[in-house]
C-alpha cells in the first residue's frame, strides 16, 4: 500500500463519523460510534503506528525532531509526516466536534445553528472551536467553561 492510499483511506474512514455528528446528532448509530471513542481509539492506533515508523523504522525525513521548529517542519517532508500530522488534526477535530454536538444539545441549543460551527470543526479545526465558543459566550453573556 502506498502513502497516497493510506492519506485517501484516512480520510475516507473520518467522513461515516462526520456525518453522522452533522447529520444523525442523536441517532443511537451515532452515539456508539462517535461518542464511543472508537474513532479517536482507531485514528490514534494509525497515528502511533506512523510514529512508531517514524521513529524506529525510518519512515521520516532526516533532521525531524519535535525540539526545534525546523525539526517539526522538516517531519512534513515524508509522506509519513504528513500522515502523522494529518491523523492528528482528524482524531482532535472530530473530538472538537463531537464535544460541540454534546455540548450544544445539553443546551438545547438548536442543531441547525450549531452544524455549521461543527462543520467549521471539521475543515478549519479551532476555527470552529472558536466560533462555538463565541455563540455560547453571545448566548449566555459569560465567559464559556469546558465543564461537562
Amino acid at each position: 500500500m502506498n502513502w497516497d492510499t493510506l492519506y485517501l483511506l484516512l480520510n475516507a474512514a473520518i467522513v461515516p463519523a462526520w456525518a453522522l455528528l452533522l447529520f444523525m446528532p442523536r441517532a443511537e448509530l451515532t452515539q456508539k460510534l462517535v461518542h464511543s471513542g472508537i474513532y479517536p481509539i482507531g485514528i490514534g492506533l494509525f497515528y502511533l503506528l506512523c510514529f512508531l515508523a517514524a521513529a524506529f523504522l525510518g519512515q521520516a525525513a532526516e533532521g525531524f525532531s519535535f525540539f526545534t521548529l525546523d525539526g517539526v517542519a522538516t517531519l512534513f517532508d515524508h509522506p509519513n509526516g504528513v500522515l502523522i500530522g494529518w491523523s492528528h488534526y482528524l482524531a482532535f477535530d472530530l473530538f472538537v466536534g463531537a464535544w460541540i454536538g454534546r455540548d450544544a444539545a445539553r443546551r438545547n441549543y438548536s442543531h441547525m445553528i450549531v452544524a455549521p460551527m461543527m462543520l467549521f470543526s471539521y475543515l478549519y479545526g479551532p476555527f470552529g472551536l472558536l466560533a462555538y465558543m463565541v455563540f455560547r459566550f453571545w448566548k449566555e453573556r459569560q465567559l464559556p467553561s469546558l465543564e461537562e
